[in-house]
């Protein structure tokens, strides 16, 4: 058969469902492009764009596959949704058990399902929204520990052991909208044009490439408004110097403690992007697999906008599937040098 949805069906692909369906003339029947059912003989097979043009022609909707229903990864979809509502609005955080009862499922099959549509545990994205909550709660409420209950903490203890992760900071340097806290910074040219680090006490959280030294000085005061920026102190340019140093040769390695700072989603990307070695790139398919949510493209491309440490966490490596150069926080030509030196090395 030459007409291209053929290779569809005979594959049983799920990524074609909601495109078209097939019918049947031996069974009269129509279903979906994945359905699992014995696969009919080319001859007797028909294609319609929709199942209401299929049922007009006077087949009936097959009851292995549904295909009058929506695409099955498109329930899925909506039902994690749904989900994920839920455990925003709760007070506390729904347990797996009670999740997979609200959906019908089993909590082996909602953990799996969940995770493939948001790259996120269901505990982990409680632990996103709860952590979201806490951040409001620092600002509106009288204290601080009123905030942590506010939030769905069941403890102290509990809320000030992942503080760090949470915050970035004290909650009471939090409260202040991060006065107080010190960032240290030096500003450094290389071959790429000029390069911004930043450190705070945990680690290195910023490093910023581009044409104009002031403006990345401006781009971190918007970073942080609040905090106390530190610059020229001649030790911290010694990190700037070892930073350019892996710009200009990345056999050299560059092996620094980091301050990452974004939502669980962005945290598990740019993990995954740090395990990518020098010399090597991954499309944003890739990428979005290797975390899991192999539908989440889209939120993994985002994610590596949103990084601002840049050669640290290598968002440069990550190319489209035709292997060609796509948008890069710091310029598209910067990336293809990069690249050509790391394949050089």
């Amino acid at each position: 058969m030459r007409d291209p949805r053929w290779a569809a069906v005979v594959a049983r692909d799920p990524g074609a469902d909601g495109s078209f369906v097939y019918s049947v003339k031996t069974t009269g029947v129509y279903c979906r492009p994945s359905c699992a059912a014995r696969r009919a003989r080319p001859e007797n097979i028909g294609f319609h764009g929709t199942a209401a043009e299929a049922k007009a022609a006077g087949f009936r909707p097959c009851k292995r596959c549904r295909p009058e229903r929506p695409p099955l990864a498109r329930q899925h979809a909506e039902r994690i949704v749904e989900l994920c509502r839920v455990i925003r609005d709760s007070e506390r955080s729904p347990s797996l058990e009670e999740l997979a009862s609200r959906a019908g499922w089993s909590a082996y099959h909602l953990h799996r399902t969940f995770k493939k549509v948001t790259g996120l545990t269901p505990k982990a994205y409680a632990a996103a929204c709860r952590a979201e909550r806490v951040r409001a709660g620092l600002a509106q409420c009288a204290s601080v520990t009123e905030a942590i209950y506010e939030a769905g903490y069941g403890s102290n203890g509990h809320f000030y052991g992942e503080t760090d992760e949470v915050l970035g900071m004290t909650p009471t340097e939090f409260r202040a909208g991060g006065r107080d806290t010190e960032i240290h910074f030096a500003v450094g040219e290389c071959s790429l044009g000029s390069i911004l680090v930043a450190a705070s006490r945990r680690g290195v959280c910023a490093i910023l490439i581009g044409d104009d030294p002031d403006g990345l000085v401006m781009d971190l005061e918007d970073r942080f408004p609040n905090a106390e920026l530190l610059g020229g102190e001649p030790e911290f340019e010694e990190l700037v110097a070892k930073v350019v140093g892996f710009v200009e040769a990345p056999k050299l390695g560059l092996d620094l403690p980091l301050d990452v700072r974004g939502t669980a989603f962005q945290r598990r990307v740019w993990a995954v992007l740090r395990e990518i070695p020098a010399g090597e790139t991954v499309s944003y398919t890739e990428l979005a697999a290797r975390i899991g949510a192999p539908r989440a493209v889209r939120a993994v491309a985002q994610a590596c906008g949103a990084n601002t440490l840049a050669v640290a966490i290598p968002c440069h490596r990550v190319v489209r599937s035709d292997g060609g150069l796509s948008g890069y926080r710091w310029g598209v030509e910067r990336k293809r040098i990069l690249l050509a030196r790391e394949s050089e090395s």
